[in-house]
């Protein structure tokens, strides 16, 4: 149809052309990542509950932690890249959507009352003696959601440079990491309220197990609208042949030298961001002082805002100006230079007031990175195989984040095994345990986080050198990275009515 349109000398206007259309579409589809960011830390902000209210330890804590990216890099992400490139965007965002439900159904069973006293649970409590069944019950329902939740993420990646290209790109890409993000914000301020007021640490995860049957059905509306986005452009007809995905277009994706580059500042950069997000509220609390879970998680939840605040600002430059592997270098240095401060300059001065500027200042780092990241994808990637690229970074990405949790949940462990105050306060709540009493409200374990974020500042350091090969690469062979988004993508418009013609 398009073709047609073309030949006639006509200018064809597609939903997408619409402003509203295409801001809509996007909404519609952040708010699905929005609750599922909510789902993911929705444990975070109460880890210092977890082992008086479930018997968590760091290592349980880590290993539930981890449970999210194990079927991931088991290889799920690389078969929800086939389906993403072979059924397209609304099949598989459905899919994602409704295995981020079940999963989130799995999870609640687990930790509530509903599986206390039952022959699964004794079943469950009969191995792997050192783990709790609400946490092995917990960790398999996290799992599932993590294959819909990472499925999710490439799909919407896929969909937003479908829907915007030639347009604001790095703009809609950067907002939509912003509106998921403010997610992290939202739980951080009201989980821990929820889990206070109702006195158990399962109505949060409960109340974000609802919000994502909520973004089911805001993702099932989109779909209508994509349905009839591609009617216009007759994407319905049959395809050409040499334009439909193989899977043995793959192999290109894996013998790309930058696509590695890309995957592997991807895996460093998101390892110091996202496990961090699991253990920085507790952080915070060790590293302050005696401050109450409620408030190092109303200091953590401003991690957001900072990328919030800038990612407008950022989307306009990248889409106008460019300067997108030159972002990524910034970004890195600021990922360092924050977990160095909380990791040194931090406990020795408690200071509210650094804790809240560094997070803010990660959180401007997190805007840098992702929204002059993930726009640079389709220009060195064919469209055909967009999805697979996107789902093979993950999937890279997805053996640091599934890895890198258990590692610090041990560490955590090992480098306490010896602290005095540690091994006081764990043999004190030992007793509560023993004794069938609760402990105290505000009470914590005050570890010791010094080595942690020194390997956090340590994935930071990776990132930046491979952020500067990628630079140097895009120097010499002229992939486009630094130019601004919409004017490449109207030139190769151009060129491409220029060849139909």
């Amino acid at each position: 149809m398009t073709a047609k349109v073309l030949k006639a000398g006509l200018n064809p206007v597609f939903l997408n052309d619409k402003a509203w259309a295409r801001w809509t579409a996007l909404i519609l589809i952040a708010l699905m990542m929005f609750f599922a960011y909510m789902f993911v830390d929705v444990m975070a902000p109460l880890k210092s509950l977890l082992d008086p209210q479930l018997g968590w330890d760091s290592t349980a804590y880590g290993t539930y932690r981890s449970a999210e990216y194990i079927l991931n890099v088991c290889g799920f992400l690389i078969i929800a890249g086939f389906i993403l490139d072979k059924t397209g965007i609304r099949f598989t965002g459905t899919l994602s959507a409704s295995l981020m439900l079940i999963g989130a159904c799995i999870k609640l069973y687990g930790i509530s009352d509903w599986m206390t006293g039952t022959a699964l649970e004794s079943w469950l409590n009969s191995w792997w003696t050192s783990m709790p069944a609400s946490a092995k019950m917990a960790s398999l329902g996290f799992m599932i959601f993590g294959c819909g939740c990472e499925m999710a993420g490439t799909t919407v990646s896929k969909a937003i440079a479908k829907w915007f290209k030639g347009k604001e790109m790095a703009l809609a890409m950067g907002l939509e990491m912003a509106i998921a993000r403010v997610g992290v914000f939202a739980i951080f301020s009201i989980s821990p309220w929820i889990a206070e007021s109702l006195g158990t640490v399962v109505a949060p995860v409960a109340f974000c197990t609802v919000l994502l049957l909520i973004g089911l059905i805001t993702f099932v509306v989109f779909t209508f609208m994509d349905r009839k986005l591609d009617h216009e452009k007759g994407i319905d007809a049959k395809a050409d042949p040499e334009d439909e995905f193989k899977a043995s277009d793959v192999k290109h994706i894996f013998s790309s030298r930058i696509f590695w580059v890309v995957a592997l500042l991807c895996v460093l950069y998101y390892s110091a961001i996202f496990p961090f997000q699991a253990y920085g509220a507790e952080m915070l609390q060790c590293n302050i002082g005696d401050i109450s879970a409620q408030e190092a998680s109303n200091i953590f939840r401003w991690f957001p805002i900072g990328a919030a605040v800038v990612t407008v600002f950022l989307g306009n430059f990248l889409d106008n100006r460019g300067k997108g592997a030159t972002m990524l270098i910034y970004g890195a240095l600021l990922l360092i230079a924050c977990h160095l401060i909380f990791a040194f300059l931090l406990p020795i001065t408690h200071s509210k007031l650094l804790a809240y500027c560094t997070i803010v200042i990660l959180g401007i780092s997190f805007a840098l990175v992702p929204a002059a990241l993930w726009p640079s994808v389709p220009k060195i990637i064919e469209e055909k195989v967009l999805g697979s690229a996107y789902c093979l970074i993950f999937w890279v990405q997805n053996i640091g984040l599934c890895l890198v949790p258990l590692l610090i949940g041990y560490v955590l462990d090992a480098v306490n095994a010896s602290n005095p105050t540690v091994q006081s306060e764990m043999a004190q709540l030992d007793k509560w345990k023993e004794a069938g009493v609760d402990a105290p409200a505000g009470f914590f374990i005050h570890y010791d986080y010094t080595i942690p974020m020194i390997i956090f500042a340590g994935f930071g350091i990776l990132a930046l050198l491979f952020a500067f090969y990628l630079k140097s690469l895009d120097k010499r062979n002229h992939y486009g990275l630094e130019l601004p988004n919409i004017v490449n993508a109207q030139a190769e418009e151009a060129e491409v009515e220029s060849a139909e013609e």
